[in-house]
């Protein structure tokens, strides 16, 4: 069993690494999740809870709470039966068999295969002749199709390519990725150059066609994806919301995407569009894509990101307003928008070699998007909040399903983010325990990962090669580990670190180089040998920048990638009372929210109370806990704040 498993995975890197072997675009290639085995106590819990808990909960929503797979079945029939839901809903459906796929392919579940097939039957009998598919239309009037811009039909259209690339890579089967391409051939025939204008209403599709490309070798879908994104810009949207939504920026159609310099609108349909762009100027070389999008994305963090790494300030347009205006306890902060950071910084750190970009993934990985998912698996927020007086709550499931399945995909595909190579130069992009292979020039060098991270920094890779061979192994270094708080300066450290990351190879200390952002350890290596890799794990007090009203007079407080905030739950019941200076003291502790082992801050801080007999406010000192943020509200509704007041002038005292 073992010696199958090593040659699956020997030949899988080699498919690998010649699907990008031709590829001169870009400094770093992902090295695919189905090749790492992921190991990790803090990751692989929720790898096998999202394919059992997330998935049940997602596959009986889509199957018995909600129409979304009986909307399939009625097109197939084709008997005049009413559609159920709302007009995007097959994007969840195919959402879900993308989260599926990966979890097939980490878990080995035949179960999840099986009903994965039964609802790609499905979806292939409701597919047109022509390859059209859209429940919504199919079973509302054909005649319509293709008509209004912002009906999501290409959004349905590129997720369900993801699911049908996905499910192919996972096994091998052809029957979704056929109907994907039969539904691509269509739309490449309605829409492109000499044929029918189209503005993609909420943007996915530009991306989907590029992983649809990857797998066909099409070119077709490349050239389609690019034309897609030149079609922004040009006043061309139609559709019954269109006019509103072209004058706000609403879905990024202000001006072309190559002159774009700030972020606008929808946080999400921005993300896919930026994620999009950066998969087309890595198979074309368009460099002016680049340039746009290292705008944008000074932008977004510079002046537009949560210090969790959430963006969309706004719930009215679930998007962008003006700079600064990153209020906490209104803060939208889609999960959906955090997974979307994720993506696009994984292609920037792709297209640049720059590790900053990794920080900004991993600071939305462990916190923005990690909090979308409760810690049962079947539980989800839709909003982020930063701060709440207690109402906020984890649902079952929501009218527009769009993150549960999102946060699945995200949490289930991990394993594709953690490496990445370019030639004989390995990088190592996130820290969790795991390993795969590389192919080198004469060898293939098999790494293992082991680590506690995020809770502890140290890191132990063992090599093992054949024959001995020179070659790079590039450790990012986090910002944070560098006294960085995030690229720019939208929040810093107060204190500064007394500490800096070490090397040991082999037990002996290392001097290594750092090349944009990455330890560069360049040297001859041979089977058995020892990286041992510490990055200082120190509590870390965080400001943020005057223009951010909300947060004058208050800290945050960080630990190696990790945001905390103090819940009620923790703390008597309150947390608006609890005043911590820029001198307080913080202790780690071993703790468990619910289930799960985390390690939390402890301090004496001073707390408000009412005296109620004496009819006065006084102050006195109390043991005050902070928990890692994404694991706040797991234990009913509580108050909660990220960001605590430094003196008694700027507190509130929320007694509700």
């Amino acid at each position: 069993m073992q010696k199958r498993f090593f040659l699956f995975l020997v030949v899988g890197i080699f498919l690998h690494a010649e699907s990008f072997s031709q590829n001169e675009n870009v400094r770093i290639n992902p090295v695919n999740f189905s090749t790492v085995v992921i190991t990790d106590p803090f990751w692989k819990p929720k790898i096998d809870k999202v394919a059992t808990k997330t998935l049940e909960a997602c596959i009986y929503q889509t199957e018995f709470k909600t129409g979304r797979i009986r909307n399939f079945e009625k097109a197939a029939r084709n008997k005049g039966e009413k559609h159920e839901g709302v007009f995007y809903d097959d994007s969840d459906v195919f959402k879900a068999i993308e989260a599926m796929a990966y979890s097939i392919k980490n878990t080995g579940s035949s179960e999840l295969e099986k009903k994965a097939d039964e609802w790609i039957d499905k979806i292939a009998a409701a597919q047109q002749p022509d390859g059209y598919l859209n429940t919504f239309y199919v079973l509302t009037g054909l005649e319509k199709r293709w008509q209004d811009m912002s009906m999501h039909e290409d959004y349905c259209g590129g997720h369900m390519i993801e699911a049908a690339v996905a499910y192919f890579d996972a096994t091998g089967k052809r029957k979704f990725l056929d109907v994907a391409i039969r539904w691509a051939d269509h739309f490449d025939q309605t829409f492109g150059p000499g044929k029918k204008d189209w503005v993609t209403g909420h943007q996915e599709l530009e991306l989907a066609l590029v992983k649809l490309y990857r797998t066909t070798k099409n070119q077709h879908y490349l050239k389609l994806a690019d034309w897609l994104l030149s079609e922004r810009g040009k006043r061309l949207a139609k559709g019954y919301t269109w006019s509103e939504w072209k004058d706000t920026g609403y879905t990024q159609d202000l001006m072309p995407v190559k002159e774009q310099s700030e972020i606008t609108g929808h946080a999400v349909r921005a993300m896919y569009m930026y994620t999009g762009a950066a998969d087309v100027a890595a198979n074309t070389g368009d460099q002016d894509y680049l340039k746009a999008m290292r705008r944008v994305w000074e932008d977004v963090v510079f002046r537009n990101m949560y210090i969790t790494g959430g963006i969309g300030s706004a719930g009215s347009n679930e998007g962008f307003t003006v700079d600064y205006d990153l209020p906490n306890e209104q803060a939208y902060c889609e999960t959906c928008a955090s997974v979307g950071m994720i993506f696009w910084n994984q292609r920037m750190n792709m297209l640049t070699g720059n590790a900053e970009y990794i920080d900004i993934l991993e600071k939305s990985l462990y916190n923005g998007a990690l909090d979308g998912l409760s810690i049962s698996g079947d539980r989800f927020f839709y909003g982020n909040p930063l701060a709440s007086i207690g109402k906020s709550a984890r649902k079952e499931w929501f009218g527009t399903a769009c993150c549960p399945s999102n946060i699945a995909r995200m949490i289930a595909s991990l394993g594709g983010y953690i490496y990445g190579q370019k030639a004989n130069k390995i990088f190592v992009n996130l820290f969790v325990s795991s390993q795969t292979s590389f192919p080198l020039q004469k060898n293939i060098l098999q790494l293992k990962q082991e680590t506690e991270y995020p809770w502890t920094g140290k890191m132990k890779f063992t090599v093992q090669i054949p024959r001995k061979e020179k070659a790079t192994i590039a450790l990012r270094i986090p910002g944070w580990a560098m006294d960085k708080a995030v690229p720019g300066d939208l929040y810093t450290f107060l204190d500064k670190s007394v500490s800096r990351p070490t090397i040991n190879i082999n037990g002996q200390a290392y001097a290594y180089a750092i090349d944009n952002g990455y330890a560069v350890i360049d040297r001859e290596w041979k089977s058995g040998d020892i990286i041992e890799y510490v990055l200082p794990m120190e509590i870390r007090k965080v400001g943020s920048r005057p223009e951010i009203k909300e947060n004058n007079a208050r800290i945050a407080l960080q630990r190696g990638p990790v945001i905390y905030c103090v819940e009620g739950a923790d703390n008597d019941g309150k947390v608006w009372n609890i005043v911590s200076s820029k001198e307080s003291s913080w202790k780690i502790e071993p703790y468990n929210v619910v289930d799960e082992p985390i390690v939390s801050l402890v301090a004496s801080l001073p707390v408000v109370e009412v005296d109620k007999v004496a009819n006065r406010i006084q102050m006195i000192n109390k043991p005050v806990r902070a928990i890692p943020y994404y694991t706040w509200c797991n234990r009913g509704s509580n108050p909660m704040q990220i960001w605590l007041p430094t003196s008694i002038e700027d507190i509130k005292i929320n007694y509700r």
